[in-house]
């Protein structure tokens, strides 16, 4: 543990925009037993317990606002088990995705969630992430099969097994995904892993507007091809990639994909995706089957919200991260470009759109009070409008302190259930205050 000011400043802020906040002390705990003792003697004292990974995430989620532990997991980053012929594999929460992915290439498998970030796994689980491949592999609670959880009474329970399927007692296992640290502290994972494909090709599909470019998607998505993922980046973005990147791409909304299959089958898939695309307007399409190439296409992708910070001295990313059903999607980012421009600001739209989640980047100068009102003005239309529609206000970010404000209105009457269950594990509400739920329901 320590109580060193650089150290302290280091754990009181993740990569959002959010007000940093100090914790009274960093604790930096190696087994599952230290956990179950610090968490025991905090709820015994009423001491807040924020569970700290790496510090990606974007709506405040680790940021201890009422002092306290920061509980840091990164000394816990082993990968304890590896089934490969269960397609399992088990491993502490500090372990990040790259890390493990690395250690399971030696028996060709891949996990799969990538939400951009080389984010831990234990903070993944944490706050449901997803990201690029969820259109054909699901999001972090698909991966999920058994967590092992010390709750605030510094008990530790188990919420699965290793079964690929079970119909016994309450789904626990979705419950603690997603949860953001306010129902326990994860400290083992056990999670399903693929074998890596045979033959992977991606490509970049330039169109001549938003709704042609979704309208793909959807004729993508219905035609069976075995898309593992689908990015949407408008034309705006576009112009960012080429400067930050040196690069020359049209700067017209494009699509990002990624096919994974074997060769005889992908050789197929190329030829339906040009057909599909080109019934859209398709301006033009470029397969890349390289892996340099193709891995340089993602980076780009990736690297995107970089692109923007760098671009932007002395100024915060402000990301909204709704989700909304694919009939709705076209509609939505053509109002969230409205909104943007209505504000006289700058920003970019790009999304996950195979499973219609969609993201506005906004730079923010957090001196400007009216330049921070003008972008909580566009993240608030834009997840009205999401919810209006049957969507979410976070399709994979999280809740945090961020989208506090939007839960009683997504989940009404249920919001009250979420209440009760946080009030009966977590009676003195020591996990993670001020999370997920606004601070008068807390």
């Amino acid at each position: 543990m320590t109580t060193n000011q650089t150290m302290r400043e280091q754990h009181s802020r993740d990569e959002s925009y959010h007000e940093p906040s100090l914790p009274d002390v960093v604790v930096f705990p190696k087994t599952t037993a230290e956990v179950s003792k610090v968490v025991a003697f905090a709820n015994e004292h009423q001491i807040p317990v924020v569970p700290f990974g790496l510090g990606t995430s974007l709506e405040g989620h680790i940021i201890p606002y009422h002092g306290g532990i920061s509980l840091d997991m990164s000394l816990m980053n082993r990968v304890l088990e590896i089934r490969e012929r269960d397609f399992l594999v088990k491993v502490e929460p500090g372990i990040t995705r790259t890390q493990l992915n690395k250690e399971l290439k030696k028996y060709g498998l891949f996990f799969s969630v990538d939400p951009g970030a080389d984010a831990t796994l234990g903070g993944m689980a944490a706050t449901n992430a997803s990201g690029t491949t969820s259109v054909k592999y699901g999001i972090m609670r698909d991966q999920v099969r058994d967590l092992e959880v010390v709750l605030a009474s510094g008990e530790v329970i188990h919420t699965g097994g290793l079964s690929a399927k079970s119909s016994s007692g309450y789904h626990l296992n979705g419950l603690i995904v997603g949860s953001e640290g306010t129902l326990g502290v994860i400290t083992e994972l056990t999670l399903k892993v693929y074998g890596i494909p045979e033959s992977i090709m991606a490509a970049r599909a330039t169109f001549p507007d938003i709704q042609a470019a979704v309208d793909a998607v959807t004729g993508i998505l219905s035609s069976g091809i075995s898309i593992a993922r689908i990015e949407l980046v408008d034309d705006r973005s576009i112009q960012q990639v080429n400067t930050y990147n040196q690069l020359n791409y049209v700067e017209k909304p494009t699509l990002f994909l990624e096919f994974h299959g074997n060769e005889a089958g992908l050789a197929q898939d190329v030829e339906f995706t040009k057909e599909i695309v080109s019934d859209f307007g398709c301006n033009d399409i470029q397969f890349e089957l390289d892996n340099k190439a193709r891995a340089e296409l993602w980076e780009v992708r990736h690297n995107l919200a970089y692109a923007f910070i760098h671009g932007f001295a002395g100024k915060k990313l402000m990301v909204t991260d709704v989700s909304v059903p694919l009939t709705e999607l076209a509609g939505a980012i053509i109002d969230a470009r409205k909104a943007i421009e209505t504000e006289k600001m700058d920003g970019a739209i790009v999304g996950h759109v195979g499973d219609g989640n969609y993201h506005a980047l906004l730079m923010i100068d957090m001196k400007n009070k009216e330049e921070v009102e003008k972008a909580k003005r566009v993240n608030e239309h834009i997840v009205n409008y999401a919810l209006a529609r049957g969507g979410t206000c976070t399709g994979e970010h999280g809740v945090g302190v961020g989208k506090a404000m939007y839960q009683p209105l997504e989940h009404g009457a249920a919001y009250t259930v979420m209440q009760s269950i946080k009030q009966t594990l977590d009676p003195h509400h020591i996990l993670n205050p001020g999370k997920i739920f606004m601070k008068k329901d807390q």
